[in-house]
């Protein structure tokens, strides 16, 4: 997570929404309520099967399949990477009990009196702590969501005053946890790389020490879902980012496929990832990092918990010459990982608006 901004960033009086759902559950302030185009749509009616139906990825026939599930595995992946940018991981290898103990104490966490969790404050213009990342003016729209949020890896990202006391073992699992998923990212980007006909740990080798961070989110019931969100839509600025849907939760996660917002519907122990900016960089586009938002529901409450595995902040990335010829131009400038991760930061979550920072401007000859 890269430095604060210099500047001080005024963000105006934020609601805590958990508070305002306690003490005025039929009240949505209106820098919650989104303007009529940004609005969702909350259909109960399934979208036909094609589109919904996002790629499963058996983790298990990678890592331990004969040769042909092996193969026809890394062949799911990179269809599933190329045609979605989204897919499901089952048979992941971390532990249910882990994946169980850090969604309860994340739980545990949200529902400390706001008290406590207001001596973990995210401040105005940064990203670690507890509040509402990504506000960057008085204005500006808000999410149906509480965040809380740490820098893990390298350990300079740390914010150790961040890291909370209550509940008890919570740094521990936090930690416990987020080593499983490193794990996990690189196994990932190993397969994804041989599905692209590269080396197997090309990714790994570029990255040098990966930068990590863990976001909780809660999103509490809304009275009017229809007229919020609970995340904005945008794209991710990692390589993959790992998401954790809490069990027994409503569908809060919606991607934006072939111009449709198509509602994802958990499988139970997976994980779902996507793939974020740097990898569509590095690809000069043929994976894409895609959008994806999340809504708010009038009696359930959603919690999950997001990990972001990026290349370290020194590292210049580009398109790889690999998938760079007279049929593909290049669509990317090369620049330092940092210098994005700051750009990203420090901008409000606005579609994929954040990648223009790397596009390279094709001049109109007209």
């Amino acid at each position: 997570m890269p430095p604060v901004p210099i500047s001080p960033v005024k963000v105006g009086h934020i609601d805590d929404v958990q508070e305002l759902r306690k003490t005025k559950p039929r009240t949505i302030p209106q820098r919650f309520v989104r303007d009529m185009t940004e609005r969702p749509t909350l259909s109960t009616t399934p979208l036909p099967p094609s589109n919904t139906h996002m790629p499963v990825i058996d983790f298990s026939k990678l890592t331990n399949g004969n040769k042909e599930e092996v193969l026809s595995e890394i062949f799911n992946l990179a269809t599933a990477c190329e045609e979605w940018g989204f897919f499901q991981v089952i048979n992941h290898e971390i532990d249910l009990n882990l994946v169980e103990r850090i969604e309860n104490l994340s739980r545990e966490f949200f529902m400390l009196p706001l008290e406590e969790k207001q001596k973990y404050p995210m401040a105005p213009g940064t990203v670690q702590g507890y509040g509402q990342a990504f506000v960057f003016s008085e204005d500006q729209k808000l999410d149906w969501c509480n965040m809380f949020a740490l820098g893990l890896e390298p350990e300079y990202v740390r914010n150790p005053n961040l890291w909370p006391k209550k509940p008890e073992r919570f740094s521990e699992t936090v930690e416990e946890y987020s080593g499983k998923i490193r794990k996990l990212c690189y196994n990932l980007l190993k397969y994804i790389a041989l599905g692209l006909d590269l080396k197997g740990d090309v990714f790994e080798k570029m990255f040098g020490v990966s930068v990590q961070a863990i976001r909780m989110n809660y999103y509490p019931p809304c009275s009017r879902p229809d007229l919020v969100l609970g995340l904005s839509p945008h794209s991710d600025g990692s390589a993959l980012t790992v998401l954790q849907q809490a069990k027994g939760g409503p569908v809060g996660l919606q991607i934006l496929k072939d111009n449709t917002w198509v509602p994802i519907q958990p499988i139970p122990n997976a994980l779902v990832i996507n793939i974020g900016d740097t990898i569509e960089v590095l690809t000069n586009g043929k994976y894409r990092s895609v959008e994806h938002r999340a809504v708010a529901h009038e009696e359930k409450d959603r919690l999950s918990i997001v990990t972001f595995f990026a290349p370290s902040y020194d590292v210049e990335l580009g398109p790889m010459p690999e998938f760079v010829d007279e049929n593909h131009p290049c669509k990317y400038r090369t620049y330092n990982h940092g210098e994005y991760s700051k750009h990203y930061v420090t901008n409000k979550l606005q579609g994929k608006k954040t990648l223009d920072f790397a596009k390279i401007q094709t001049k109109n000859t007209n």
